[in-house]
């Protein structure tokens, strides 16, 4: 009999990705989800020459506590009506790995769809606590990495220990655009428009009480973003 895979069950179902197709990961609790998710996405598409991006939106999040977190349906609905962009797909497969992990969450994506060409995307804001995340390293060397932009995080990211550990493979972001046909690791650091929202912040402002949250969600779904240099 063989040994159980370490990255979960089989019968977990991604979104299809056909051959030849390049597509982003955003991964993260989305908890809740808002405009700058979005944001991020959209520069991301262009930037990268994307054809999709996937919204993964995990179970939890092992660094994080889980004490005011929404519902997983409740997630994937709010996801659902801030993305209002055909090109991403908002999922939960990760719920059916069993495997708490980004490196074992990828592991399964790149052995599930081997001809298909997939970058990571994150917001400059996880990249100084990335050395945190388990497997880190080994992140680095599954996949193309895309550093987008956030109000506040531009330095701290690009001093952060991942940021140093893998200098030797940074891109440039002037070479953006080719960055999927890099071999990893690779990762680059996008600029553009700055959108400053957190899910922290809508948490706060509606005073920690979750029935509050969809509101303000939607309610900021529509808050315009500012260019990189105002």
């Amino acid at each position: 009999m063989p040994a159980p895979s370490p990255y979960g069950r089989i019968k977990a179902q991604p979104p299809y990705a056909a051959p030849g197709q390049v597509i982003g990961l955003l991964g993260g609790s989305f908890n809740p989800p808002h405009a700058a998710h979005r944001l991020i996405s959209q520069i991301a598409l262009k930037r990268l020459h994307l054809d999709r991006v996937w919204w993964i939106v995990t179970p939890g999040n092992p660094l994080k506590a889980n004490s005011h977190l929404l519902p997983l349906d409740e997630r994937l609905a709010l996801c659902r009506a801030v993305a209002r962009d055909a090109r991403i797909t908002v999922t939960a497969f990760e719920a059916q790995l069993g495997s708490a992990f980004t490196a074992g969450t990828l592991a399964f994506v790149l052995a599930r769809w081997p001809r298909t060409r997939f970058v990571w995307i994150m917001g400059a804001d996880g990249l100084p606590q990335f050395h945190r995340w388990g497997q880190w390293r080994e992140i680095f060397q599954m996949l193309p990495i895309a550093v987008v932009d956030r109000p506040g995080w531009h330095f701290k990211a690009l001093s952060s220990l991942a940021a140093g550990a893998f200098s030797h493979s940074h891109v440039p972001e002037t070479m953006a655009a080719r960055l999927v046909d890099r071999w990893p690791p690779a990762w680059t650091f996008l600029t553009g428009a700055l959108m400053p929202l957190s899910s922290t912040e809508i948490r706060d402002a509606a005073s920690l009480s979750v029935a509050k949250w969809p509101h303000r969600v939607l309610a900021s779904s529509d808050k315009p973003a500012k260019s990189s240099a105002e």
